[in-house]
């Protein structure tokens, strides 16, 4: 098949290495234009156009969606993965086959911007991979493959979304021999939810919250925006915290065997792993705590 992908971040990437090995033809890559990004809010490539670039792959970067018309007209199917963009019917029609997306979730369950974070947030103990034909709704269009995943209980974020990164080129590829075989997509059933987009105040920890509802939401928010709270009149980040049974006051600091313990609402706490003080490196906690000179009953918040 002639293919295009439209896509953005390196959750991509697998499914690009993957077709330019396969017997498929990869005409197209279409990323957004270049944003300013980091602190210095430099303009810069997302990942997907740097990876183009790099492989001599025919790269669009569109201002508009409608540059894509009289582009993509001859290709059979374009495969959206991540691309953050919503296309209007009169664009979803040019390719034979229309388009297909990889979606990380088990659809209709986490339609949306966030879903890997809202179902560790959620407390989810699996996820998985779905490869549907876009329509105009939001993650609405009939589907053509799943694939499930068991979240292992300490991944985060970037763990869950490395795991489905890397099993998105399988499902692709069945995906693409179903529509070479006239294989209709089904339509979605079961029970629908929604993976909203998570801002950084979202992402304020209250500590009035039960321990596993924090690690949970800690998980969740890794890498970005990252779960954090109040020190000190500063921003500190929490990149890996862990339940423990022990009973603090909501946001007390405490160090024992060598732990460093954060109370939490009802008779648990967390155990802090690894920290990110503001303006600092990321760092375990127990260094963190050794230079940060703490007095008895201080408080995150």
């Amino acid at each position: 098949m002639r293919i295009g992908v439209a896509a953005t971040p390196d959750v991509a990437l697998p499914t690009l290495n993957w077709l330019l090995t396969s017997s498929h033809e990869l005409f197209c890559v279409i990323s957004q234009p270049d944003r300013p990004a980091g602190r210095g809010k430099q303009v810069s490539p997302s990942s997907v156009s740097e990876w183009a670039l790099g492989h001599n792959v025919r790269l669009l970067r569109p201002e508009s969606s409608a540059e894509l018309i009289g582009v993509i007209d001859e290709l059979d199917v374009v495969i959206t993965i991540g691309y953050g963009v919503i296309l209007p019917r009169t664009v979803l029609v040019l390719p034979r086959h229309g388009f297909i997306n990889l979606h990380f979730s088990l659809l209709p369950a986490f339609r949306g911007a966030a879903p890997v974070q809202r179902a560790i947030e959620n407390g989810e103990v699996e996820t998985g991979v779905s490869v549907f034909l876009l329509d105009q709704g939001m993650d609405t269009g009939p589907i053509y493959r799943k694939e499930k995943i068991v979240i292992e209980k300490e991944w985060r974020t970037q763990e869950v979304l490395s795991a489905l990164a890397i099993l998105g080129p399988r499902v692709i590829d069945e995906t693409l021999n179903d529509i070479a075989l006239g294989v209709e997509p089904v339509a979605q059933n079961g029970a629908i939810s929604y993976a909203k987009k998570i801002s950084k105040t979202e992402a304020l920890i209250d500590w009035h919250l039960d321990a596993e509802i924090i690690v949970r939401k800690i998980r969740a928010f890794y890498p970005a925006p990252g779960a954090w709270t109040n020190w000190r009149g500063e921003s500190f980040k929490i990149n890996q915290a862990r339940v423990a049974d022990l009973a603090l006051t909501s946001g007390e600091i405490s160090s024992a065997n060598n732990e460093i313990y954060v109370g939490c609402g009802g008779s648990r706490s967390v155990v802090l792993v690894s920290v990110v003080p503001s303006g600092k490196r990321e760092m375990t906690a127990q260094e963190w705590y050794r230079g940060a000179k703490l007095s008895i009953g201080a408080t995150f918040g």
